[in-house]
């Protein structure tokens, strides 16, 4: 996306557009992420509090510039959510949805000048959005409605944090009676094709959904319908193209509520590995949303200041470039940030690989690597990224990293060559069985088949072995360091682990020690399943 000339579109809805509103100020219902009706806490407390409400969206001229963090394709996919969030309220005999554009706060302060009140979901955020909603709260009294299954009046939110999840998850949906107000909307030239116009969003990735809660809802009973096949698709990246719920971006942005999908995959799906798999999936979900609220920093900072800036003195500008284009000459790495850059999805299992190759192989500074996953993602969500990100790197404190071997990804995930030839397409005519590493073919071979590697395809950037072990020896020598000050109370919550602080201390009180790493520590047999959120 190009920065477009965003004059044609004036800060709307205008001051006077609002005080000419007839009747009695109402609520209104500030849409962000949550772009549906059902299971909407702001929503419905806004339906039983007042007789009036006016859901409004604010197009932020801070995600269309040069500021922005992501793609067109995402921003597209936001659009048709926006368009469907509007044929919603009208379905319900609303007068649809209101389109403003400019400073979220200065739109809203117009409506509560003109004494109407303004209500959002809570919810988890870092950078600006979250510098946004304290402003908001600060200076125009905006009620911020929790419903979203997180624990926010805790003093340590781990504490039963399962149970309560649990009890979440169980109890009824947030629910509002369209008859009993009146759902009011303003007219303000805005529209999300004006808005793609003024700001030049033009999309060339291929293969991209169509947002929506109606095509949310067609996905998930679909997936619901092959559900059993799920665990068998999880680690492929073709087989995960259909074989996962593809339900993620729909989460991102809120057409369904996570609750809403378990209630449904819980009373439709039927017992099995892949129903639990799936529903443990969705507790994932909440899991990795904790953390973000629990410490924001997650975007921006190592949790554990020991490693604070690891690999920054070894930041190589041509490496992160290769990396990013697809040309790290590891055929499972290159195919994967291809696709990435074409479709803007990848399975979990090659997501995981691409940073793991990023950060212990490239041995390059991690914020770059999880930036540009967020800019290109269209399922890009703050809270699981970045926060997967920091633990596929081993910026946590814990033990066991999760290193994976690009060359073994090719022969365990895509034996027959299908994912790296349709990525690769310069490798295609290669035999299969040199695809996990190309360097290694015969000269005699690569003259048959005419791939020449280092010219149709480059040799590896940097050298495996040599690399991994030069991370491992480098990551070592700090880990005992590292997981001493995991045991400090306020990097612990910091770290939010699922055993609270309690299993950061015991970390701590294990590992503690300036002591190198043992090599199985490192082995990508014994990584931790954190597994797919597709």
């Amino acid at each position: 996306m190009t920065a477009g000339d965003d004059a044609a579109l004036s800060s709307a809805p205008e001051a006077e557009t609002v005080r000419s509103l007839a009747g009695p100020p109402g609520t209104v219902v500030w849409h962000r992420k949550d772009l549906r009706i059902a299971d909407h806490p702001a929503l419905a407390a806004a339906a039983h509090e007042s007789d009036r409400i006016l859901p409004l969206f604010v197009f932020d001229p801070a995600f269309y510039d040069e500021r922005g963090a992501a793609c067109d394709a995402r921003i597209e996919f936001l659009h048709d959510c926006l368009r469907d969030l509007d044929r919603q309220y009208r379905d319900v005999g609303g007068a649809g949805l209101t389109y403003g554009h400019g400073d979220p706060l200065d739109v809203l302060a117009r409506f509560v000048d003109a004494g109407w009140d303004v209500v959002a979901s809570a919810t988890p955020t870092g950078r600006y959005g979250r510098r946004r909603d304290e402003r908001a709260r600060e200076r125009l009294g905006v009620d911020f409605a929790a419903g979203d299954g997180l624990v926010r009046d805790a003093a340590r939110t781990r504490e039963n944090w399962s149970d309560r999840v649990e009890s979440w998850f169980a109890a009824d949906p947030f629910d509002w009676d369209p008859r009993s107000v009146a759902v009011e909307r303003v007219e303000t030239g805005v529209d999300p094709d004006r808005v793609s116009d003024a700001y030049g969003v033009a999309s060339t990735k291929t293969g991209v959904p169509t947002g929506g809660r109606e095509a949310a809802r067609e996905r998930l009973r679909e997936f619901t319908e092959s559900i059993a096949e799920y665990p068998g698709s999880i680690s492929s990246p073709l087989d995960a193209r259909e074989g996962t719920s593809g339900l993620s971006a729909y989460l991102r942005f809120g057409c369904l509520s996570v609750r809403e999908v378990h209630r449904y995959v819980d009373e439709r799906a039927p017992d099995g590995r892949g129903k639990s798999m799936f529903v443990s999936r969705l507790f994932w979900n909440r899991h990795y949303t904790q953390k973000l609220l629990d410490w924001p920093g997650w975007l921006d900072r190592a949790v554990n200041p020991v490693y604070e800036g690891f690999n920054r003195d070894r930041h190589d500008p041509d490496l992160v470039a290769a990396w990013k284009r697809g040309e790290t000459g590891f055929p499972m790495v290159d195919a994967s940030m291809r696709c990435l850059r074409e479709t803007g999805w990848l399975n979990f299992r090659m997501r995981a690989l691409c940073a793991s190759v990023y950060f212990h192989i490239l041995q390059q500074p991690w914020r770059i690597g999880a930036d540009h996953f967020y800019e290109h993602l269209i399922d890009g969500d703050a809270a699981i990224n970045y926060t997967q990100w920091q633990s596929q790197c081993g910026l946590v404190g814990r033990p066991g990293l999760r290193l994976y071997d690009p060359r073994k990804q090719v022969r365990d995930q895509d034996p027959d060559g299908e994912f790296v030839s349709r990525w690769v397409p310069e490798l295609d005519p290669l035999p299969t069985a040199h695809l996990d590493a190309p360097e290694k073919t015969p000269l005699a071979v690569q003259r048959e088949v005419g791939v020449r590697i280092g010219e149709e395809y480059p040799y590896p950037v940097v050298e495996y072995e040599s690399a991994r072990g030069e991370f491992r020896e480098r990551y070592g020598a700090v880990y005992g360091a590292a997981a001493a000050r995991l045991g400090g109370e306020a990097i612990a919550r910091r770290a939010s682990l699922s055993g609270g602080i309690e299993a950061a201390r015991s970390i701590a009180a294990e590992h503690g020690q300036p002591a190198a790493l043992r090599g199985d520590d490192v082995a990508e047999s014994q990584q931790t399943g954190l597994d797919d959120f597709e």
